[in-house]
Parts: C-alpha cells; sequence; structure tokens
C-alpha cells in the first residue's frame, strides 16, 4: 500500500492572512481565492503527463529561511486514510481525532521533532470549485 501519494498543501502560519494574501497576489501573481491558491500539477489536456512539486528537509540551524520564524504545515495526500492510520498506529505514532468533510478525510500527527503533519484522502470525486 502506498503511504503518501503526495503533497496536497502548505500552509504557512501569518500575522494578517488578508495583507498577506494580497502581497503574494500583487507581487508574486499567485491566484488566491476563498481558500487559498490552488495549484494544477496535472495536465487536464493529458492526464499522463505530471508536473514535479520539490519537498525537501533543511536542518535546523539552516538559514535559509531566514529572516522568517515561522512555521510551516504540509498537508500529504493519501490514497486510503484508515489503512493508513491503522498502520502508524501499528507503528507507535500518536494519531489525532480525524475528521471527514466534504473534501474528503483528514487526520494529523507529529513528527519526532514536534512538527504537525495532516494527512488528506480526497473524496473520489473531488468537489467543484465555486
Amino acid at each position: 500500500m502506498k503511504r503518501v501519494t503526495g503533497i496536497g498543501g502548505v500552509f504557512l502560519k501569518a500575522r494578517d492572512p488578508k495583507a498577506l494574501n494580497a502581497w503574494y497576489a500583487r507581487h508574486l501573481g499567485i491566484p488566491i481565492g476563498e481558500h487559498g491558491a490552488d495549484f494544477r500539477w496535472r495536465d487536464h489536456g493529458d492526464p499522463d503527463i505530471e508536473g514535479t512539486t520539490v519537498w525537501s528537509l533543511f536542518p535546523q540551524e539552516s538559514k535559509y529561511f531566514d529572516p522568517s520564524t515561522a512555521r510551516v504545515m504540509i498537508n500529504y495526500r493519501v490514497e486510503d486514510l484508515d489503512a493508513l492510520l491503522d498502520i502508524l498506529r501499528k507503528e507507535g505514532i500518536t494519531v489525532f481525532p480525524k475528521q471527514e468533510e466534504e473534501y474528503g478525510k483528514f487526520a494529523w500527527i507529529m513528527d519526532p521533532e514536534g512538527n504537525k503533519i495532516e494527512l488528506w484522502e480526497p473524496p473520489q470525486k473531488e468537489p467543484a470549485k465555486k
């Protein structure tokens, strides 16, 4: 069974989300919607063509993120959340309560360094954006 199939989202804490959304839209051209920005990485004309998302870990003492002190939470896409949660519990991982919404099933765990991780099983057919 695949555990993680991709990155579903990256979440940043912000002091003023409305102002920071406006900054990203103005200076980086990110199309901000009601719940943030949606980046498509699969070619809609040819579903076999996939994009690439880069994810990397940096040492805690890295200066790469300076001067920001913001924490980040990553949302990982999974195929079968319930099966994965059973495996993680057997491996000794504490799982926070799961919830189901129109946009899929969600659960949370912590890595050994105290970073919260969101696990997301999208619905069979993702709801249309309004």
